[in-house]
């Protein structure tokens, strides 16, 4: 499996994080110097839980995933073990937030998420990955991202508010999009397809298009330090919500444990779209969940 191009040892045998290690102070200085209007776009979808609401449904989500759920307390008396009175007149709300980032919600992929045989990204074991967190490659390694960005508006290309679910992502479309792609860019990819929500979850659920495996080597081989999605999973899904590919050419196992490329997925992009911006300055910041396999973020264009 790693007889073809990897980034294996190219940062140390101890390396966890991947190409983001192509995020210098040079590259972020750099990638600053994108910053022309000072206007700043939320690339999130929202989250949306309640414990006997339908609100969670309303957002794009995998079929089948655990939705968000969100928990209220006035004055913290369900959630907050000791808590006191916070003066007269005053009143406190908090929130317990559970999420399973992978399918519903914007979120990162960790190195850990995928690997096969016996060894993480950067030969790094498997058995290290327990229910209890991961010991090696863990979201918690990644850290705050600010990246030059750069979008691949393949809809916009073909005249089509959005893919459909067969659309493929090729290598032509990459580079037929014109963007100047550099090392350590952040590279976008919009597919359109939150908007298939719009007309209903089941032709949101009767697939997706993504990138070919094709297009995820020439991303890689390119030397992006993150590949974003505004579907679920990079790669295109059938109507199962599995991906087609056989092992060699799966999108996580190139991008993820092959090259070190940290994922990010489901995010929305139509109003970065809309400005018709092909770079920008990209920031997101995972949270620091020890050992984890992802974490839900909110990333963000500075135009």
């Amino acid at each position: 499996m790693l007889d073809e191009p990897n980034n294996w040892g190219r940062w140390g045998a101890s390396d966890e994080r991947g190409t983001l290690n192509l995020l210098t102070p040079e590259a972020v200085l750099a990638a600053v110097g994108c910053v022309r209007e000072g206007r700043v776009l939320d690339l999130a979808l929202p989250i949306r839980g309640a414990t006997s609401s339908p609100a969670p449904t309303t957002v794009p989500h995998l079929r089948g995933r655990p939705l968000p759920q969100h928990f209220m307390s006035v004055d913290g008396g369900d959630y907050a073990a000791g808590t006191r009175p916070i003066g007269a007149g005053l009143r406190m709300a908090d929130d317990a937030l559970i999420v399973t980032p992978h399918g519903t919600t914007t979120h990162l992929d960790a190195l850990c998420h995928m690997w096969t045989g016996d060894t993480l990204y950067n030969g790094h074991p498997a058995a290290r990955v327990r229910s209890y967190g991961a010991g090696r490659c863990g979201i918690d390694k990644a850290g705050p991202i600010v990246a030059r960005g750069v979008l691949f508006d393949v809809p916009r290309l073909r005249g089509v508010p959005r893919l459909d679910a067969a659309d493929r992502v090729e290598p032509a479309d990459l580079e037929a999009c014109g963007v100047d792609l550099r090392p350590g860019d952040a590279a976008l990819v919009r597919t359109g397809w939150p908007l298939a929500w719009d007309d209903g979850p089941d032709v949101y659920w009767s697939g997706q298009p993504g990138l070919s495996a094709d297009a995820g080597r020439w991303l890689a081989a390119r030397d992006v330090s993150v590949v974003a999605s505004d579907n679920a999973a990079i790669g295109a899904l059938n109507a199962r919500q599995s991906a087609d590919e056989d092992l060699p050419d799966d999108l996580h196992l190139t991008l993820l444990w092959r090259h070190g490329v940290h994922l990010a997925e489901m995010l929305h992009l139509e109003a970065l779209s809309a400005t018709a911006r092909t770079d920008f300055l990209f920031i997101a910041t995972p949270l620091r969940i020890e050992g984890g396999t992802a974490s839900p973020i909110t990333p963000i264009a500075v135009l």
